[in-house]
């Protein structure tokens, strides 16, 4: 009897793996029938328009135009590249252009200032996160790929480019002319000791050397009796994932989540902090955060809050949390495809959404800032005045607090 029942038990299970089989086949059959059915509605138009339209058009030029408007579709950061802007890519160019120090992005097919970067034209000139650039020396710049922004907006050291801008704050147009020049950033603007053992360092952009630098910048501090830890990403457009991993390192044990990627056909993937000659895990650490913090600001700024290591401070980040793969074709084009998004170790995507800072701070609540810029304001100035700067005052009385209820529960 039991033999019986073992043997109906494993035909049930063959039919039940069949049956299974053969509806996940069919569902990949009518997915695919779908497709090719589509594919060649594509195919008839674009038949139509090689018969008919009222200029002949090379085929390359048509799939090419075809391959823009199915890139565009999916997202601001997917795009196609034509074999020459895949070569631009390729190609050494450092020292060999001007720009102008911006980080730009496509959102809703508007070309948009994510942020500019300190000290260099486009930050001079007054652009804010958020801008959206309408025109390009006199040309509109709706439907315009960021490969295409980018070859638009540089050039020749000391050439001028003007730009078009809707200000993201009045909605205001005018036209900003900004002379290009060759970019060198300094990726740790600031690292200085404030008062009472509160130490400040801005961070304004990750790229190589940024943790090399910043450990300099903490030894300083230390040495100076840091308690306490101000971090400044505000305006920090972001940069390379691997450094911002490296950063949150010196703030975070061994071993703990910092970020994670996750795609449709791509195993999950979990960055976690790495072990370090020093770390800064027993001091109370606030993070200032803006509209122009993106990207890896955003990973940093997550990771220590996530983690239980800082209290973040200002507004609603960029949100750009997407990872884009380059992916080259037969014809030595290229796709740039969104192929993951990013994910905080709580489990949340930031993408199109940014971070909600745990206090946020508005111009409404300054009233400085209603006037005028005291942040940009406060940079251009030979000696740095944190007192005029309400982010920092804020950031500052808080690590007091902090400091203040830690000595009383060691006493």
């Amino acid at each position: 009897m039991k033999k019986k029942i073992l043997i109906a038990a494993i035909i049930i299970f063959l039919c039940a793996g069949i049956y299974s089989y053969h509806h996940n086949f069919l569902v990949a059959k009518e997915r695919e029938d779908n497709f090719y059915k589509e594919l060649d509605i594509f195919a008839q138009a674009l038949a139509v328009i090689e018969e008919k339209y009222v200029q002949k058009k090379p085929p390359q030029d048509l799939i090419y135009g075809a391959l823009d408007g199915l890139l565009s579709s999916l997202d601001s950061y997917s795009e196609f590249m034509s074999p020459d802007e895949y070569k631009d890519l390729l190609v050494e160019t450092e020292g060999k252009f001007g720009g102008l120090g911006i980080e730009i992005t496509i959102k809703d097919t508007l070309l948009t200032v994510v942020s500019p970067i300190e000290d260099t034209p486009a930050w001079n000139a007054g652009l804010k996160p958020g801008d959206i650039i309408v025109k390009i020396d006199g040309k509109i710049t709706r439907g315009i790929t960021i490969t295409e922004a980018v070859k638009k907006l540089r050039g020749e050291p000391g050439t001028k480019v003007t730009l078009t801008v809707l200000r993201d704050k009045d909605k205001k147009i005018e036209d900003v002319t900004i002379e290009r020049a060759i970019i060198k950033i300094k990726d740790i603007k600031r690292a200085t000791m404030l008062e009472d053992g509160i130490g400040y360092i801005r961070i304004t952009e990750f790229r190589e050397n940024t943790a090399k630098e910043l450990d300099k910048g903490l030894e300083e501090l230390k040495k100076s009796g840091l308690k306490g830890l101000i971090i400044d990403v505000r305006n920090n457009p972001g940069g390379l994932l691997d450094t911002a991993i490296e950063v949150a390192s010196r703030f975070l044990e061994n071993d703990k989540v910092i970020v994670s990627t996750k795609g449709r056909t791509e195993k999950e993937v979990v960055y976690k902090s790495l072990p370090v000659k020093e770390k800064y895990t027993n001091i109370p650490i606030v993070v200032l955060i803006n509209k122009g913090s993106a990207s890896a600001s955003e990973i940093l700024a997550s990771a220590l809050r996530d983690n239980k290591k800082a209290i973040l401070l200002g507004e609603t980040s960029f949100g750009k949390g997407s990872v884009q793969t380059i992916i080259p074709l037969s014809d030595n084009s290229a796709l740039r495809l969104t192929t993951a998004l990013y994910y905080t170790p709580s489990g949340l995507s930031i993408h199109e959404k940014g971070i909600t800072p745990d206090i946020t701070i508005t111009t409404e609540k300054n009233p400085q800032e209603n006037k005028e810029d005291v942040f940009e304001n406060l940079e251009k100035k030979s000696e740095f005045d944190y007192k005029k700067d309400y982010y920092i005052v804020r950031a500052v009385d808080l690590l007091k607090g902090i400091l203040v209820l830690k000595d009383n529960r060691n006493q």
